[in-house]
C-alpha cells in the first residue's frame, strides 16, 4: 500500500498531466439526462453513448416521454449501446419512479434513493452525486478498477471494495477528479491489453510489470 507521501505525489502528478479533467465525458444538459446516459454506458463506450443520446434526447424531451415510451421502440433507439432490452426497461422504470416517488426532474441526492432506481448502482449514483450535486464521490468504472489495481491502491477487483479502499487513502477533494483523470490516462496510456508503460507519467508509482497485459 502507498504511503501518504506517495499518494500526495501521485495526485500531484495526475493534476500536472490532466489539469482540466474534472468534466464528465457523457454529454448532457439536464441532470436526468446524465442519469439516463450513465445507465446506457454500462458495457459501452462513452463515445457510443454520446452518439445515441444526441438523437435520443431530441426525441424524448422530458422524463414523461421516457416514462410513457413504448418499450420495443425505446429498445431500438438504444440498441447500439448493447444490452438494450434491459437498458430500455431500466430507463422507463427509472423515469416512472422519479415522477411518482421523487421530485421528477430534480434528482434525489442521497445514495439510498439513487440506488433504489432501476439500473442504478453505486457507480452511477456516485457519478450523479459528484457531477450533479458536487459531493466528493469515488466513481469506480472499468478504468479506475484496472489502474487503481495496477498502481497498488487496492488489492481487490470488486467495485464496492475498491471504492472503500480509495475513499480511505485518496484526499477527499480529489475523489471525483480522480475518476476523470484516470479515464483520460486509461484511454491514452494505461490500456487494458497494451499498456504504454514507457510513456507513463505514473510509472514510478506503479506495481504492474512493465508492458504486461491483462483483462483487469
Amino acid at each position: 500500500m502507498k504511503t501518504r507521501e506517495e499518494i500526495v505525489q501521485l495526485m500531484t502528478r495526475l493534476d500536472e498531466a490532466y489539469p482540466t479533467d474534472e468534466k464528465c465525458y457523457l454529454y448532457y444538459e439536464k441532470p436526468w439526462q446524465l442519469l439516463i446516459a450513465t445507465i446506457l454506458s454500462a458495457q459501452c463506450t462513452d463515445a457510443r453513448v454520446n452518439q445515441v443520446t444526441e438523437g435520443l434526447f431530441r426525441k424524448y424531451l422530458n422524463l414523461e416521454a421516457f416514462a410513457e415510451a413504448d418499450a420495443h421502440e425505446l429498445e431500438e433507439d438504444v440498441k447500439p449501446t448493447g444490452f438494450y432490452h434491459v437498458k430500455a426497461r431500466h430507463i422507463i422504470g427509472t423515469a416512472q419512479k422519479l415522477l411518482s416517488g421523487f421530485a421528477g426532474e430534480e434528482l434525489p441526492s442521497d445514495m439510498d434513493s439513487l440506488t433504489s432506481l432501476p439500473g442504478v448502482g453505486r457507480k452511477t449514483a456516485n457519478l450523479i452525486r459528484g457531477h450533479v450535486f458536487g459531493f466528493p464521490s469515488v466513481i469506480v468504472d472499468t478504468h479506475v478498477k484496472r489502474i487503481s489495481f495496477r498502481l497498488g491502491l487496492t488489492s481487490s477487483l470488486i467495485p464496492e471494495k475498491i471504492e472503500t479502499d480509495l475513499r480511505g487513502i485518496l484526499p477527499e477533494e480529489h475523489w471525483t477528479r480522480y475518476n476523470m483523470q484516470i479515464i483520460a490516462h486509461g484511454r491514452a496510456v494505461c490500456l487494458a491489453r497494451s499498456p504504454r508503460c514507457g510513456r507513463c507519467v505514473l510509472r514510478e508509482f506503479c506495481d504492474w510489470p512493465a508492458g504486461e497485459t491483462s483483462r483487469v
